[in-house]
């Protein structure tokens, strides 16, 4: 284990979201092992000891996710790990979390599909994070990070949005992250905020209410107020919530859209393909659910053209087409199965769709 009371540490992508949770004020963990994510659950069975937290090996996935509930609903800050077909089997708690109003936060660090697939590197699991995390009318929160850096910060800020909103949260990552080691400044101890949880089921000492946890409601009309108020609060989250990063933006008559590990290949794509005469740069989406409909808009101002580039057959691509109202052409590239696209490849989509070559002068 590294030096962890270092500045700057060199840490892999899994161990310091690991150690950022623990920062965050997390002392709930429960999981069951999957590549590429095992070490969250290897760091973590190490350091909760350490501190009084608890980790726990739930017996399968079903059995994790709802661990992570019955902790949640008791106050404390829970959360759970897993890889794309640990987080299929979660699906049935997550909703069950989203229906009963919960926080928690859930780590896919996504491998190739379906089925059991493999074990590199995939972003084939937005369908699943953005659009169907678990059966019924929801959302959860998702984060996207890019970065070693961002795996051990933005764990802090999917638990505080998720108390926040009372909405479960996910951090959305790739083998690629998760394996992979950079340098790190840890966050704080304590960095999370506090939310009051007078919902929670700790104990009322007969000083209030009963607090009952609850997503069964046999009554139509009463689920259907429940369902439409939750959308509202929805709506407050997409209102407030979204983030993004744009990178040469401003003169860009090519904008390339690409999140987590891709984004950074796409960046140095960018900057190489600058060099040969494109003008084109990047919207790197943070926040995937919301999606960050309005930044992307004011960075393809002034592009002709976007281009999204995923580790998938294109599942970001809708999202993109829906937040320009299809008034930009998309184009798409990826690789899938745990290929990873290379900045030569990028490049080429870039000039074939730019008309731009290496003989152009800028």
């Amino acid at each position: 284990m590294p030096d962890i009371s270092a500045e700057r540490v060199l840490m892999k992508g899994n161990e310091a979201l690991a150690e950022g949770a623990i920062r965050a004020g997390c002392r709930h963990y429960f999981g069951y092992p999957i590549t590429p994510q095992t070490e969250i659950a290897a760091y973590l069975s190490r350091r909760m000891p350490q501190i009084g937290g608890t980790f726990l090996q739930a017996e399968s996935e079903i059995a994790a996710i709802n661990m992570v509930l019955g902790a949640s609903a008791a106050g404390v800050r829970a959360m759970t790990s897993s890889s794309s077909p640990g987080i299929s089997l979660k699906s049935e708690g997550i909703s069950y979390l989203a229906g009963s109003d919960l926080p928690c936060v859930i780590v896919n660090i996504q491998r190739g599909g379906p089925g059991l697939g493999g074990i590199q590197p995939s972003q084939a699991d937005y369908f699943l994070a953005t659009k169907s995390p678990g059966h019924g009318d929801l959302h959860i929160l998702v984060f996207a990070p890019s970065t070693v850096q961002e795996m051990a910060a933005l764990i802090s800020d999917a638990f505080d949005k998720s108390e926040e909103y009372r909405i479960p949260a996910m951090i959305l990552g790739d083998g690629l992250l998760g394996q992979m080691m950079e340098p790190v400044v840890l966050p704080p101890e304590g960095s999370g905020s506090k939310t009051a949880k007078n919902w929670a089921t700790c104990g009322h000492g007969n000083k209030r209410p009963h607090n009952i946890i609850n997503s069964l409601y046999l009554q139509p009309e009463i689920l259907e107020k429940i369902v439409i108020e939750r959308f509202k609060r929805y709506e407050d989250v997409k209102s407030r919530e979204t983030r993004a990063e744009s990178y040469l933006t401003d003169d860009a008559d090519l904008l390339v859209v690409a999140y987590g590990a891709t984004a950074r290949i796409a960046k140095s794509a960018i900057d190489f393909a600058r060099e040969r005469g494109a003008k084109v740069g990047l919207l790197r989406p943070i926040t995937l659910w919301p999606f960050p409909e309005n930044e992307l808009r004011k960075a393809a101002k002034g592009a002709a053209n976007i281009l999204t580039v995923e580790m998938s057959m294109g599942q970001m691509v809708d999202d993109v087409k829906l937040a320009v109202e299809c008034r930009i052409p998309v184009h798409f590239f990826g690789r899938t199965g745990g290929m990873i696209p290379t900045p030569d490849e990028i490049v080429n989509e870039i000039e074939k769709i730019s008309g731009t070559t290496g003989g152009d002068k800028k």
